[in-house]
Formats: structure tokens, C-alpha cells, sequence
């Protein structure tokens, strides 16, 4: 099993969805997870630091079971600017602030932002994985929209808001709280602290064993705000 399946197979099996991972060539290992939907609703709660510890101990005990090589792991929340990796993420964000890179220039530009709607014929309540999607923008005079698929797309992320002293204010950036390095566990542990063609159109509302290798201890959690 590849060291992507240990990961996904794990966070899933506790109830997380895996939001993006990548390995280093120095050999960090960096998890990023999200609470799924609950009955088609946001989760009263966003991932916290306990989420983050509980799946940094059960990541590390499984990893090192399966022998996957690796020095450092990081478990973390992907941060106020979610990117956008898989055709369930455009499905759960439709309607948020949403920014788009292309992969090709299209009217001399790569980067939109806008509100994110389903594309035209799309049928919200059961979105094809193939399906167009559209961003709805302003160009400062008029409303307009890119339609676009998923394989034009370089990146996408969601472009947070946050409310400062009662006013809303976009922001970009990443929002994560960092936690004590986490101890060196080799088994399950007890539940203890260790520490992402244009036309005018009107936006839709949205509601919508172990051989293992040797390996530093320094394991990281991250603890996130609010999404």
C-alpha cells in the first residue's frame, strides 16, 4: 500500500476527509484535514488542535506499521484559504468566494475571482464529476461569467472572510495555530495532550511490526480557526 493510501485509508477511518498531503525531499510528511459534511451541512465545529493530535498519534502508529519511510510528520487544517482539489470540494463550496487560476490564459489572464456556481444545464443537487463550473465576477462596470472544467484549473481556493469589529473583509492567507511538537508514540496511545466563454448571468443563492527505519520525533500538530 502506498504511503497516500495509509494516509487517506486512515484520516477517512476516523471520520476526517483528507483535504491534501505532500512529502518532502527532506522527508516531511504533511497531512491536511477537514471535518466532512454532516447530512449536507457544514459541521457545527471546525477541526481543531484535539482533531489535529488524534490523527498525527493514529497516523504515526499505522505509518510506521506499514513501513512507510518518512522523518517528520505534520497533521494540520488546510487553512481560511481551502484550496479546491477534487470536483466534491467545488460541490460543497458552490456559492462561497471562490479564486481561480488557469492553466492557459484566457482573454489575457489566468486568475478570476468571483462567486462559484455550478455551470449552465448543472443540476446542483447531484453535480456530475465532469461537470462545468462557473465563476461570477465583476469586471467593475458589469457582472460576468467563466465557465470552466476542472482539468483548465491550476488552482482554486476559497477567499475567507473574516469579521473584524462587526465589518466582513476578504483576506488570502493561511490561518493555523501551531502546537508542542508531538512525543514519539509506538502505539496506540491513550487519549493524552501531545501536542484549499464569458456571458452576463445572475448569481444562483447556494445553501447548499515494525521493520521501520529510524526517524526524528519532531512530529508537528496544527490547530486551526474557523473556515
Amino acid at each position: 500500500m502506498s504511503w497516500q493510501a495509509v494516509v487517506e485509508k486512515t484520516v477517512t477511518g476516523l471520520g476526517y476527509e483528507v483535504v491534501g498531503c505532500e512529502r518532502s525531499a527532506v522527508g516531511l510528511l504533511r497531512v491536511y484535514i477537514d471535518k466532512p459534511l454532516v447530512n449536507g451541512q457544514e459541521p457545527e465545529q471546525p477541526v481543531n488542535v484535539e482533531d489535529c493530535e488524534r490523527v498525527t498519534r493514529q497516523l504515526r502508529y499505522v505509518l510506521e506499521v506499514e513501513e512507510c519511510d518518512y522523518q517528520r510528520l505534520e497533521v494540520s487544517t488546510p487553512g481560511l484559504d481551502r484550496p479546491l482539489n477534487k470536483a466534491s470540494d467545488y460541490a460543497r463550496f458552490t456559492g462561497h468566494d471562490v479564486e481561480i487560476t488557469l492553466r492557459e490564459a484566457f482573454q489575457g489572464r489566468k486568475k478570476y475571482r468571483g462567486v462559484l456556481a455550478a455551470g449552465e444545464g448543472a443540476d446542483e443537487d447531484s453535480l456530475p464529476l465532469n461537470t462545468a463550473w462557473r465563476v461570477i465576477f465583476s469586471d467593475g462596470k458589469t457582472e460576468q461569467a467563466l465557465d470552466f472544467a476542472l482539468d483548465e484549473v491550476r488552482s482554486a481556493k476559497l477567499v475567507p472572510a473574516i469579521v473584524f469589529k462587526g465589518r466582513s473583509q476578504k483576506a488570502d492567507g493561511d490561518a493555523v495555530g501551531k502546537a508542542a511538537p508531538a512525543k514519539k508514540n509506538t502505539g496506540l496511545a491513550p487519549e493524552a495532550s501531545e501536542s484549499s466563454g464569458t456571458a452576463a448571468v445572475k448569481p444562483k443563492a447556494s445553501k447548499k511490526k515494525s521493520n521501520a527505519k529510524s526517524r526524528q520525533t519532531d512530529d508537528k500538530v496544527d490547530g486551526g480557526l474557523d473556515q
